[in-house]
């Protein structure tokens, strides 16, 4: 039994059994800048009955030089509370593709545990013919969220630096193989190929069912990828990936198996690639 996951037919029964609970489902599907399109379009059309919306855009840090970066917690506080999250409640994450680890990150990282992932997401609600409503979401009443950095979450470059030149923490990339090994553009303009020299190659989708499911993989199997790729998990960890969004994912399976020693480059290549002075291998075709 996961302590970070909810099945579909356990969120639809407590939307009948406790509809007035102190509980707030989360929608934050999101797409890449470049996708020309925004998930708020995709919720108009059909979202979870009392879904709310957030944006990872709206609640990454807006000053920063690199994506996706975690905000200060006063913007996190403002943009959750003004969703009806306070501090007892419960919230219910999910997406329609692959950011729903990231807001878990976030949340746990600014001190809020209660949260479950919809396992499946909107595609295995869908699939499964489940009640859907359109339009925005319904006005809820802004609560306060005390939100607060959690320390030993994220990993900075230095970190990451100190972890490449001794060898002895773990680096593990969610990138695609192609886009690890260098043979594939960084996907973000002026950031380098490549990769940084340790790091081992674990691809999000590995961890992921095939549709219609689109369920987390076991922790048996997960234990399994991770043993195959070579991660020690018998220690700390650090994960990483383009712009820390993917990164989230390979946490949730390390807690998935028990391992609870880990951090999150926030930073990723995103910011790793466009250092002069960082080391970057290529793999040779």
């Amino acid at each position: 039994m996961s302590k970070w996951l909810i099945e579909t037919d356990e969120l639809a029964q407590l939307m009948v059994s406790e509809p007035q609970g102190d509980r707030t489902i989360v929608d934050c599907s999101w797409y890449l800048p470049d996708a020309g399109k925004h998930a708020i379009d995709d919720f108009r059309q059909g979202h979870i009955p009392g879904a709310q919306f957030l944006d990872l855009t709206e609640i990454s840090e807006p000053e920063s030089d690199y994506v996706n970066m975690l905000p200060e917690a006063t913007l996190f506080a403002k943009i959750v509370g003004g969703l009806g999250i306070g501090a007892q409640t419960e919230v219910i994450i999910y997406d329609a593709g692959y950011v729903s680890a990231r807001i878990w990150w976030m949340f746990r990282t600014f001190g809020h545990d209660n949260i479950r992932i919809l396992n499946g997401g909107l595609r295995k609600w869908k699939a499964e013919d489940r009640e859907l409503e359109t339009g925005d979401a319904k006005p809820v009443a802004a609560k306060s969220f005390p939100a607060k950095v959690t320390e030993g979450r994220v990993a900075s470059i230095s970190d990451v630096r100190a972890a490449v030149e001794n060898g002895q923490i773990p680096l593990i990339d969610a990138r695609t193989a192609a886009r690890f090994d260098g043979h594939e553009g960084s996907g973000y303009p002026g950031v380098a190929s490549g990769y940084m020299p340790g790091a081992i190659n674990t691809p999000w989708q590995l961890f992921f069912e095939p549709a219609p499911s689109h369920r987390f993989v076991s922790a048996q199997k997960a234990k399994q990828i991770f043993d195959e790729r070579g991660v020690d998990t018998s220690g700390e960890i650090i994960t990483t990936c383009g712009s820390g969004v993917t990164a989230s994912i390979l946490g949730f399976m390390l807690e998935e198996i028990g391992h609870s020693n880990w951090r999150l480059y926030d930073g990723s290549w995103h910011e790793w690639g466009q250092q002069e002075d960082t080391p970057k291998e290529i793999k040779p075709l």
